[in-house]
């Protein structure tokens, strides 16, 4: 099991839908949330992307220096970048990061901001351009020579000539619950991930992927992107999502969810069906809590409760075939801390706190004054009175 976590680049706070405790984006915040996912043993953590968000690459390009382990799951646009400027953008961040990239394939669900960007085409046919993007990144991330006649790219001799560290390239990472994203993963990506939704659900969207793979002689490995809130009772869990959402009023709601309709993402359509836009019944599945939705695009749900609670939830997600989880909180700075604190310990993880990995003795909280912390060996001290 992995647990990555998330770096708002878009914006972060104590409350939703509301200036209030709200924190700007500035390098000083984000370098801060980096090294804490660094230190505390998030396997990486995502960056988002959109008009909405500083520009991921360069964010990551930014932090890479300041981090010693964590990896970044940075996203490339099809259609927006071409496929051989894309494999070279990742193939000069993996080498200097020393194979620390992620890549998350985002073909986009809004045909507003799509359009703002300069891309213009349906649902299914920027798929299709997906589709077209990937055989020829894959190829020239892999070393080989790339040539296309396709209906969306033309291209000649597409080739790398400095390679990636990771072999045969930097892991492919995709979202898409349409049945043709659904494709699209099968045929080229390594893990498909999967928002928040109820258990069943996500265990349907596994089977169908695990099907269309086999059929192209492929096996995925599978993610989900969920928002958590953990405490360390469950009242005071539930208290703290409610807390999330107490500036959030009905106009907020409906501007919200107009915009959310706009979109033409079968996943972003998932999502809003979960709590049609209304404040009753959030709790869509044991401590799975719709509330984020509501006034959030994307990533909707988040799991609420006491450690253990939250930790069998998880484990049930696991159960599905799920290995990657890629967690948020709010505020993120805190609620990274808050999740390696009281998360962690209840988890299979492969990456553990840098603390306990080395094998070192350092004190945790606050010591009492003169007095060792545990592991430390006493000695005799000389009384002066």
């Amino acid at each position: 099991m992995q647990l990555l976590w998330f770096i708002p680049t878009h914006g972060d706070g104590r409350y939703l839908a509301t200036a209030t405790g709200g924190r700007a984006v500035s390098f000083a915040y984000l370098r801060q949330i980096a090294q804490a996912v660094d230190d505390l043993g998030y396997t990486g953590a995502l960056l988002p992307t959109g008009r909405s968000c500083e520009d991921a690459w360069i964010v990551a390009s930014t932090l890479v220096s300041l981090t010693r382990q964590m990896r970044f799951l940075v996203a490339i646009r099809p259609g927006l970048v071409s496929p051989g400027i894309a494999a070279r953008m990742a193939a000069t961040f993996d080498r200097l990061s020393s194979g620390r990239l992620l890549i998350n394939v985002v073909t986009g669900g809004d045909p507003v901001e799509l359009a703002g960007d300069g891309l213009h085409l349906d649902h299914d046919r920027r798929y299709e351009l997906t589709d077209e993007f990937l055989t020829v990144w894959r190829a020239i991330a892999s070393g080989e020579q790339a040539n296309l006649e396709g209906e969306y790219l033309k291209i000649q001799d597409g080739k790398l000539l400095f390679p990636p560290v990771q072999k045969p390239y930097p892991p492919l990472w995709f979202g898409g619950s349409s049945p043709i994203a659904q494709r699209i993963a099968a045929k080229h990506v390594d893990v498909y991930l999967t928002w928040g939704e109820p258990p069943a659900q996500v265990a349907e969207k596994i089977a169908s992927v695990k099907r269309l793979a086999q059929a192209q002689g492929r096996t995925l490995r599978f993610g989900i992107r969920l928002h958590v809130i953990v405490r360390e009772t469950e009242s005071e869990a539930w208290d703290a999502a409610n807390q999330l959402i107490k500036y959030v009023d009905d106009e907020a709601i409906a501007k919200a969810q107009k915009a959310y309709a706009r979109m033409d993402s079968e996943g972003q359509r998932r999502m809003t069906q979960l709590h049609h836009g209304s404040r009753e019944a959030l709790e869509i599945s044991p401590n799975l809590w719709a509330g984020v939705g509501l006034v959030r695009g994307g990533a909707g749900t988040a799991l609420v409760g006491d450690p253990q609670t939250v930790a069998a939830r998880i484990l049930e997600y696991a159960d599905l075939g799920i290995e990657s989880f890629i967690l948020s909180g709010y505020p993120h700075l805190e609620e990274a801390y808050r999740v390696a604190e009281l998360l962690f310990p209840h988890l299979p993880l492969t990456n553990l706190p840098a603390v306990e990995k080395q094998n070192v003795l350092s004190p945790f909280g606050e010591i009492v004054a003169n007095e060792d912390f545990p592991g430390q060996h006493k000695d005799k001290a000389t009384s002066i009175s």
